[in-house]
């Protein structure tokens, strides 16, 4: 599923009409001056979030290939596609997300590389990409310690750019390799890594079904084999595959 690179030219009206015709938008996109989500509950999202750690990401991505895991309608595969990106393979498991963001791409002359799929699939693309995008997925999955490391296993050769939802408690602490069992104060302590449950729903989404605190979401990157070299923003953090070492 992919979309024309040449950039479509249409009235602002029809725009307007065929942003309507294409349901409800989550990201809110400039297309050709007409934004698709300007009473967004959020603001200018994603934008605002964007502008707080697009400097955590090289400028000049001449030569990357990019793999965008929930994709939505395509802001961040668009952003990376300006930044001259070879490649940007965006996912989606929702087909009406990914027609949004085929729409977007076809309007903005950004070509992107569009699959129906969800992060638990991603091992038959087989490849690996410079550059993940795992931004707020994490939240919405019922096993995310396994996407996680099936990311690390299959697709991520160079970054992955995190973020995902974060409640709690913001503070981390120190944690020992292990513990006897007869230690129980440790859990209660904060910083401690938790992960909330869900059971029904949250924000009126009924997908919300994990949220970290942020001890959690960093535990989280470390175990699945990720190092964190950089947080640029309050959710969102810049990692890399740990290096192997040897004896």
């Amino acid at each position: 599923m992919s979309e024309s690179p040449v950039s479509a030219r249409m009235s602002q009206d029809e725009i307007r009409l065929r942003i309507s015709e294409l349901g409800d938008w989550f990201h809110n996109l400039n297309i050709q001056g007409v934004q698709t989500a300007p009473n967004h509950f959020l603001g200018d999202y994603p934008s605002f979030k964007w502008q707080r750690f697009q400097s955590a990401i090289p400028e000049d991505l001449t030569g990357k290939t990019v793999l965008d895991i929930g994709c939505n309608a395509g802001f961040y595969s668009i952003e990376m596609k300006r930044r001259g990106a070879e490649r940007v393979v965006a996912i989606d498991s929702d087909p009406a997300y990914l027609t949004q963001a085929g729409f977007a791409s076809k309007m903005t002359g950004t070509p992107i590389e569009l699959r129906l799929m969800d992060v638990y699939s991603v091992a038959q693309l087989k490849e690996k990409f410079d550059i993940v995008l795992f931004m707020g997925v994490l939240y919405h999955l019922r096993h995310p310690l396994l996407a996680l490391d099936l990311l690390h296993q299959y697709v991520v050769k160079e970054m992955l750019v995190f973020q995902s939802l974060q409640r709690g408690n913001r503070e981390t602490c120190h944690i020992e390799k292990d513990y006897p069992f007869t230690e129980t104060e440790i859990f209660d302590k904060a910083g401690y890594p938790v992960m909330h449950f869900v059971e029904h729903s949250y924000s009126n989404d009924p997908t919300n079904w994990w949220i970290p605190n942020r001890a959690c979401a960093e535990a989280m990157l470390r175990s699945s084999g990720f190092e964190i070299v950089d947080n640029p923003e309050e959710e969102v953090y810049i990692c890399r595959p740990k290096r192997k070492t040897h004896d």
